[in-house]
């Protein structure tokens, strides 16, 4: 049974999300994301102007007349949505979590992908698969998926980027687009990483908190490690000490920014609290820009 807390939530998020689609995002998804190729729909006459490369000879011959071949877009396509709802996710700094971000950017993205009639999944997942939903289309299964998202309690307590995607590639027997959200708190996934990368369409979407970035001025404080549980008191009334977070927080995420961009790997970077509608736009127009 559905609380009604949630069911609020998922309404809300329909209604916010709505306009997004319908006026932004869901011309750039189609854009972004085009189809696999094109397929053979019907002849029709020749017209002044038509590529002398599509006459279809066959129809010509019989006819007494000339006859081109037209071609659509195969647009239909599967998209996957694999989240990380590992317990790292559930941090926030201020009125918004980082789980709260990516569930309100998937729904986004879904609701895109179903306007343009392709079908949507997802996969759930922390340390292990938390839950797995098949692709299907429609309003209906896309609030599923939102309600998903909402009520579902990982039972793992870290995040296995690698062993989530071996087990999509093995599950996914066709090219799929992948968007994984996560906040990437994670080592070793590199190899999975990049075979998922060939084999589909990977779309990293890195969530994540600027509060994270540094530490405050408030003097000793029980740092707690979400994933881990493991404690540490620090004093952050130290420069030396803020400052080897700061450096270490840098590092590491300058790191994840290389190892994507050497690898050609699509990204796109959002924060809690700042409005994820430039930033995603911009990484819909550097797929149209490349393609």
């Amino acid at each position: 049974m559905i609380s009604k807390e949630v069911l609020k939530k998922i309404r809300s998020l329909e209604i916010r999300t709505k306009g997004l689609v319908n006026n932004i995002f869901g011309g750039e998804y189609q854009s972004a994301f085009k189809g696999r190729g094109m397929s053979f729909s019907e002849v029709r006459a020749y017209t002044f102007g038509d590529d002398v490369r599509q006459i279809d000879w066959n129809v010509t011959a019989r006819s007494d007349e000339p006859f081109i071949k037209v071609f659509e877009e195969e647009r239909e396509q599967t998209l996957m949505l694999c989240v990380d709802i590992s317990p790292s996710g559930f941090f926030g700094s201020r009125s918004q979590t980082k789980m709260e971000l990516a569930i309100e950017v998937c729904a986004v993205i879904a609701f895109s992908a179903i306007k343009n009639g392709d079908k949507v999944g997802m996969v759930l997942f922390s340390n292990q698969i938390e839950k797995v939903v098949p692709p299907k289309k429609g309003r209906t299964h896309v609030l599923r998926l939102i309600r998903e998202l909402y009520v579902t309690e990982p039972k793992g307590g870290k995040t296995d980027i690698a062993g989530t995607l071996s087990y999509l590639n093995r599950l996914l027997n066709r090219r799929t687009i992948v968007i994984l959200a996560s906040d990437f708190q994670d080592e070793g996934f590199e190899k999975q990483h990049k075979i998922t990368n060939r084999k589909h369409d990977l779309v990293n979407i890195m969530i994540n908190d600027r509060f994270e970035d540094e530490l405050p001025d408030v003097g000793l404080i029980t740092l707690r490690d979400a994933e881990t549980g493991e404690q540490r008191l620090v004093d952050t009334s130290s420069r030396k000490v803020r400052t080897y977070y700061k450096k270490r927080r840098l590092k590491e995420m300058h790191q994840l920014k290389e190892y994507l961009r050497k690898n050609k790997m699509d990204s796109a970077e959002l924060f809690t609290n700042e409005s994820y509608v430039r930033p995603l736009i911009n990484f819909f127009h550097r797929r149209m820009q490349r393609r």
